[in-house]
């Protein structure tokens, strides 16, 4: 078999999630929650890594904000400066009418979901989304009040058929090879400079 006839078959039907077919969604950061729920330090850290990833890498990204809940984080909404939040009262964002007319206007076939709560918007969010969608939810940027309702959420989406990662591990897959200009910047936000 010819190299590149190898290569084509490899490449077909991969599993692998691809940056052109891909939109970050964040979920319901916002002051008044964040302070309850078990280890937001950790997660606000991953979600901003994930938004700079995809300002790096050209990612669409969406905002949502659940109404009366407060502005998004500071942390957060200084990365997205430029993005207006789509307020909504539902828990799942797939209720919103501005939230699904903006995700088919985009026309991506991968939904990254971050955010809060794991096991009320993110979930529902998710499992609305699984029938349309390859639905990617970032594990260590997404949490509860609880962390056993978070673990219980994350092994519903998973059974349900959401894919479930890890920000670095996503990370690395969305970006595909090393030793780029685009490595190089996402190098220091792995590494936290």
């Amino acid at each position: 078999m010819r190299e590149e006839e190898k290569n084509k078959k490899l490449n077909t039907g991969s599993h692998l999630i691809k940056r052109e077919d891909s939109v970050l969604v964040v979920v319901d950061i916002q002051e008044k929650l964040t302070p309850y729920i078990k280890n937001n330090s950790k997660v606000i850290e991953n979600v901003v890594k994930m938004i700079k990833f995809a300002q790096i890498i050209g990612l669409p990204i969406v905002l949502t904000e659940q109404k009366n809940l407060g502005n998004t984080v500071k942390e957060i909404k200084k990365e997205l400066s430029g993005i207006t939040p789509i307020t909504k009262i539902e828990f799942s964002a797939c209720k919103c009418s501005e939230f699904v007319k903006k995700i088919d206007e985009l026309s991506r076939k991968n939904i990254i979901l971050t955010g809060i709560e794991t096991h009320i918007c993110i979930a529902q969010t998710a499992l609305e989304l699984l029938p349309h969608f390859n639905v990617h939810v970032v594990g260590d940027a997404t949490s509860s009040r609880s962390i056993e309702d978070m673990d219980i959420a994350l092994n519903r989406l998973e059974r349900s058929g959401a894919i479930i990662n890890s920000t670095e591990m996503l990370m690395y897959e969305l970006m595909e090879r090393a030793g780029t200009e685009e490595f190089k910047k996402v190098l220091k936000i792995v590494k936290g400079k």
